[in-house]
Order: structure tokens, then C-alpha cells, then sequence
């Protein structure tokens, strides 16, 4: 009991309900969206590519809006943001269960991605303003955490839904939205965040944002390392169930097989890593990270059967534990306090690396085998790493209130 009071007393409220919120967000979202396509197919006349158009919308509209919402919680705070995103999601999923149009299904997508684009890089954005430095790199593998939990829950109780009415998860997502939104409005209200919010040193424009990414050269280095780290990943959660279907008799339950490894090992894996990796700065984290990716890529391609497959998945899973809070923390350390937002949010163009993995890897599986594509991705993923090393090395182009100790 003494530990749990410890533990509630380290962090902020609200990080706690942030935390919370995602675990519930994210099952319910999972509940729903990995079966936006097959809903479509059975409810609507849609063709095979319409519904890929559809679908891909919301990418398309979530790589611009990071930066766009990113921004504008920099400029008018996290609170309005967080909460039209919410909100916005509520009207999204209760949408998504209703029209039966193709058009207004693609623009309740794009609304979405651009939910999704706001409140991510926001609700990380104020975890950071609301955590001591020493704590945000658990704060956020708490919150990675939080993601692989709820998105390990989400698609089992989505399939049971499903049974009873396709459009029933759709509906109840929205509801989970709602909720959760509500509950936050009044939380931060009752802790003051305007307050937290006040603390900004200066207005930030689209123009000055605009000008201060372009002039920070490790910031760009980074969000490359981001983007190549995007295609192979994609290579995993996309073209990988492509292989297997076509190769092994059974790739269906496979790819089901190894996704449910993949949450387990990030739920079991993901606070004695953390610790571990606290000892070490984020850019080291990620280097390794980047090694376990193309050692899981490397037993993808030399993988005949489920053992070593799911052997291959766990050590991707490590790497994808490593990288992906320790690519916060650098963010976090890299952005001015009053434009963590922006730099949240303009973390959000690696998702052109998710555009770019499914096309390149579909033309290597198509054209060179599953085992070509996976040593090709590996040596790709390793190349990355000197994106991000690049970057820490050219810490001399930043403000000199920014020394190589906040990265190294």
C-alpha cells in the first residue's frame, strides 16, 4: 500500500489520468478501427481500393495535423486542444456507426487522423510539462505502456461486439470517448492547469515555429532517423500478415499469433527495461532499439515456422520498447519549453515513413521474396541510427541554452 501511495504521489494527477485515458482510449479505438475495413466491405458498396482510400485518408490527414496541432497548444493551450480532440473522436466513432455514404465516411476519417494527430503530441506535451525531467522518460514508457495494454484488450472485445451488431463497437468507442473527455475537462479544471499554462514564455506563430524547425538542424536529423524508423516498422505491422498469408498455410493465425506476443512482451518487458535504460541517455537507447529491429527483421527472413517467428517478434518487440520512449525524451530535451508542442507535433511527419514502408515493402515482397525484404529493412533500420547520431553531433547549430549533456 505504501509502495502505490509512492507511486501516486510521483507524478502529477493528471499524468495519471492521461495514462489512464490512453489505456481506455486505445482499447476502445482497437476495438473498432482493425475492423473499419471488413465493416465497410459488409455494410457499405465500397470497392477494395475505395475502402483502402478511405482508410489511408486518416494517415494522410494525422501527418499534417500534428504539426498544425502541435502549434496551436503552444499557442492557446494544451487543455483546448486535448479536449476538442476528444471530443472530435466522440463525434468521429458514433459517426463511423451511423453514415453509410463513402464520402462522408472518408471525411469522418480524416476528422480521425487529425484527432489523433492533435492529441497525441499534445497529452505528450503536457505529461512533460507536468513531470520533472528526472521522471519523463517513465512517464512516457508509462504511457507506451498504457497504448500496447489497451490495444492487447481492444480487438478481442471488438470481435465479441461485433457478433452482436458491426456497428455496435463503433458506437461504444464513441461512447469510451466522450467519457473520457468529460472526466479530463473536469480534472483539469479542478488542478488548475490554466495555471500550468500560463507559464509560457512567449507567443509562438506558425511563422516563428515554421522558422525555428527549419533552423534546427538535429531536430531534422531526427525526424529522418524517425522516418526510416517508420518503414521498417511498417514492415512489421503491415506487410509482415502479406508474407505470412503467402507462405505459410495458417498465416492468418500466425500474424494473430505474433501481434499478441508482441503486447505481451511490451507489458511484461516494458518497466525492467525502463529502468535499464534510464542509466543510459536516449540516443543509446535508441541505437540499441534500432539493433533488436534488424535482429527481428533478420529472423523474419530466415524464419520456416511459428517458434522461431514468435522468437524473431519478441526481440522486434524489445527494440520497439527501447525506441520509441527514448525518441520522446529526445524531443523533449531538444524543444524549448514554450514550443514543446510544436515539437511534439512536428514529430508526427515520421508518419510519412508509415506512407513510404507498405509501398516499398509490397514492391521487395513482390518482387524479391519475404527474405530479401527483411535483410533489406534490417540493414535500412541499422542506417537510421546514424540519422539520430548525426543529429546529436551537430548539437553546436542549437541555442547555446541546450548543452550535448541534455542528449548524451
Amino acid at each position: 500500500m505504501n509502495r502505490l501511495r509512492g507511486f501516486l504521489g510521483s507524478y502529477h494527477p493528471i499524468v495519471h489520468t492521461l495514462i489512464l485515458g490512453t489505456v481506455m482510449a486505445r482499447a476502445a479505438s482497437s476495438m473498432s478501427l482493425p475492423f473499419l475495413a471488413i465493416y465497410l466491405a459488409k455494410h457499405t458498396s465500397m470497392s477494395a481500393v475505395m475502402i483502402g482510400v478511405v482508410i489511408g485518408m486518416g494517415a494522410l490527414a494525422g501527418t499534417v495535423g500534428g504539426f498544425i496541432g502541435g502549434n496551436l497548444s503552444d499557442r492557446f493551450g494544451r487543455r483546448i486542444i486535448m479536449l476538442a480532440a476528444l471530443f472530435g473522436w466522440a463525434v468521429v466513432f458514433v459517426g463511423f456507426s451511423i453514415v453509410k455514404l463513402p464520402v462522408l465516411f472518408m471525411m469522418l476519417n480524416m476528422l480521425n487522423g487529425l484527432c489523433r494527430s492533435f492529441y497525441e503530441p499534445v497529452s505528450q506535451a503536457l505529461m512533460a510539462d507536468l513531470t520533472e525531467p528526472a521522471k519523463r522518460l517513465s512517464v512516457f514508457s508509462m504511457r507506451y505502456m498504457a497504448i500496447n495494454v489497451g490495444v492487447a484488450v481492444g480487438p478481442l472485445l471488438g470481435a465479441f461486439f461485433a457478433t452482436m451488431d458491426g456497428a455496435l463497437p463503433f458506437l461504444l468507442t464513441g461512447i469510451v470517448y466522450f467519457i473520457y473527455a468529460v472526466t479530463l475537462y473536469v480534472l483539469l479544471i479542478v488542478f488548475g492547469i490554466k495555471q500550468i499554462e500560463g507559464e509560457k514564455k512567449q507567443p509562438v506563430t506558425f511563422v516563428s515555429a515554421l522558422w525555428v524547425i527549419q533552423r534546427d538542424v538535429t531536430f531534422r536529423y531526427y525526424i529522418l532517423g524517425g522516418i526510416i524508423g517508420a518503414i521498417g516498422y511498417s514492415q512489421v505491422m503491415v506487410t509482415l500478415s502479406q508474407y505470412l498469408e503467402q507462405n505459410f498455410t495458417e498465416g492468418v493465425k500466425m500474424f494473430a499469433v505474433l501481434m499478441s506476443v508482441n503486447a505481451i512482451v511490451v507489458i511484461a518487458m516494458q518497466i525492467p527495461l525502463t529502468r535499464i535504460s534510464d542509466k543510459y541517455s536516449p540516443l543509446v537507447a535508441i541505437i540499441i532499439g534500432n539493433l533488436m529491429f534488424a535482429l527481428g527483421d533478420i529472423g523474419f527472413a530466415f524464419s520456416h515456422s511459428l517458434v522461431p517467428m514468435i522468437i524473431s517478434m519478441a526481440i522486434f518487440t524489445l527494440g520497439e520498447i527501447l525506441n520509441y520512449p527514448a525518441a520522446n525524451m529526445l524531443i523533449d530535451k531538444l524543444a524549448p519549453e514554450h514550443m514543446r508542442g510544436t515539437y511534439f507535433g512536428a514529430q508526427t511527419l515520421t508518419n510519412v515513413g508509415h506512407f513510404m514502408g507498405p509501398w516499398v515493402g509490397g514492391f521487395l515482397l513482390v518482387a524479391y521474396g519475404g527474405t530479401t525484404l527483411y535483410l533489406v529493412i534490417a540493414f535500412v533500420t541499422l542506417a537510421g541510427s546514424l540519422f539520430y547520431w548525426k543529429g546529436a553531433n551537430n548539437l553546436q547549430a542549437l541555442p547555446k541554452n541546450r548543452s550535448k549533456k541534455e542528449v548524451f
